[in-house]
């Protein structure tokens, strides 16, 4: 018997959906169509935050209650105007070709493909080894509180702020927060990762004990906040800008405004939520391609720690 399917326009394409009934969040009944109509809800908003860079997908093929699958490969059988980009993997001397969003109805049928989240690297097609985008990861241990996370964002605020860097904060859609900072693609992504190491370190510093920049998990206290300079390490990646994330109440990566910062809270930001405040306020990260910063600074900034004796730690494994 053939599965239940529906057709969704989206522009000028049709994408077929199979099993739109299907439960994806156990403890809600949100379903397949409810993931698919989130998505075409936050559309722009969605394909600001993918377009154009190599994406990788945390697929649920049964929802939540299945296995998930971290796939790197486009899923097969997909039609001709769906776009990827090659990369090649020197760790498996392999390439892979990876979804390279340029429109919604690509979004909608990694979706059709079970696709819950979509990770995006922080580089371009154009030129997939420059990064330009800087990805502060603040990241709360197991013990260490929203309020904490809410307290080391307003740090790296003002340090980004003395910097005039233009930091546009979001949600991670589980129980830390993000800031993307764009950055022309002038450098690698070890001079990226460096930068963003040093930054961390700057904020370390301010923040009375409540960051750590440790680089084993087990030198870091559990009540601290670690800022994860590695998400700017080679094909590390986290969830974009309205990636929904595969917890139980479907949360999404929900971009916010920085007075918003000491206001809300993770579980505020969900595809039940998020399509009427799209709709109210718009993409609050449309803008970040017109505040380009060049990272000279933090280059800097690195230069001088490395002279006091600090360690840059090595390149983490690639994913």
């Amino acid at each position: 018997m053939a599965s239940p399917f529906i057709e969704i326009e989206v522009d000028d394409r049709v994408v077929k959906v199979t099993n739109p009934d299907r439960v994806y969040f156990p403890e809600t009944g949100a379903t397949k169509l409810d993931l698919v109509e989130y998505y075409l809800a936050v559309g722009d908003g969605i394909v600001n935050a993918l377009r154009e860079r190599p994406c990788m997908l945390h697929r649920f093929p049964k929802g939540l209650a299945g296995d998930k699958v971290h796939q790197k490969r486009l899923p097969a059988g997909a039609p001709e105007w769906v776009e990827t980009v090659q990369l090649f993997f020197p760790r498996w001397k392999r390439t892979a070709d990876e979804l390279c969003v340029t429109e919604l109805a690509s979004v909608i049928w990694a979706v059709q493909m079970s696709t819950v989240e979509f990770h995006p690297w922080n580089s371009r097609r154009a030129d997939t080894e420059k990064p330009d985008e800087w990805r502060i990861d603040l990241d709360p241990g197991p013990d260490c509180g929203w309020d904490t996370v809410q307290r080391v964002a307003h740090v790296a605020h003002e340090v980004l702020d003395e910097l005039g860097a233009v930091g546009f904060p979001k949600t991670s859609g589980g129980s830390g927060l993000h800031v993307y900072v764009r950055i022309p693609p002038d450098h690698g992504f070890q001079d990226v990762r460096r930068g963003a190491l040093a930054f961390a370190r700057e904020v370390e510093r301010r923040s009375g004990g409540d960051v750590t920049t440790a680089w084993w998990r087990k030198d870091r206290d559990p009540d601290q906040l670690f800022v994860d300079y590695n998400q700017n390490a080679r094909d590390h990646t986290i969830a974009a800008a309205y990636s929904v994330r595969g917890v139980p109440r479907a949360r999404v990566s929900a971009p916010i405004r920085w007075d918003e910062v000491d206001h809300c809270e993770p579980d505020d930001f969900t595809i039940a939520t998020m399509p009427a405040r799209f709709a109210e306020i718009g993409d609050l990260h449309a803008a970040i391609d017109d505040h380009p910063f060049d990272i000279a600074p933090l280059l800097e900034w690195a230069a001088r720690d490395e002279a006091e004796g600090a360690d840059t730690p090595p390149e983490p494994d690639e994913d």
